[in-house]
């Protein structure tokens, strides 16, 4: 196989991995030793992340007429490549954790849902938490006044069964009474 088959063959290969990114992080891992790359592979891969080193060249012409294009600019030196598919923060979050610990490890530039981001932007985006512990913080908040309501609602009713149900009625409604009052007082000063 001439030469020119065997790159377009690793250009179609990237180009097919590019193929449904949800988002793309270019490192610089010179200087990684071999632990901390098998290491770093290993985080990546349980993360779901394609994480694979391709020749700048390769990458180049892979980009060309692609959401990445803009990356082509930052193929210098040792570039590898972190592909992400279904949480886009993944990568770029598993990279950030993992520069941490690897200080030869550093972030040249990204590429998230189509939007192009420098290394200082793919850093900020690398610190947004998954979505499955955004949403559980989204529910998180949502509890806390759900709950206080319902005890709420509920030391009414059991109020009303002391007292009967109209005293808790006269109650419930002197205190809305307060409430109003008071808040008219504060808008009047």
């Amino acid at each position: 196989m001439p030469n020119v088959e065997l790159k377009q063959t690793v250009v179609d290969e990237i180009k097919s991995k590019l193929d449904g990114a949800s988002s793309i992080v270019l490192v610089d891992y010179r200087g990684l030793t071999v632990e901390e790359d098998t290491k770093l592979r290993k985080d990546l891969r349980e993360g779901n992340v394609l994480y694979k080193v391709y020749k700048n060249t390769m990458m180049n012409f892979a980009f060309k007429g692609t959401d990445f294009e803009e990356l082509k600019d930052h193929l210098e030196g040792p570039s590898a490549i972190a592909i992400s598919y279904e949480d886009p923060t993944a990568g770029p979050r598993i990279l950030k954790n993992a520069a941490k610990d690897f200080k030869n490890l550093d972030f040249k530039a990204g590429v998230v849902e189509g939007t192009y981001y420098d290394v200082e932007g793919i850093k900020k985006i690398a610190s947004i938490p998954a979505r499955d512990e955004l949403l559980a913080k989204l529910l998180g908040s949502f509890q806390s006044p759900i709950s206080t309501f319902a005890r709420t609602v509920k030391a009414i009713a059991d109020k009303a069964e002391e007292t009967g149900a109209e005293t808790a009625a006269v109650l419930a409604a002197n205190k809305a009474e307060e409430k109003v009052e008071e808040a008219q007082e504060q808008t009047e000063e």
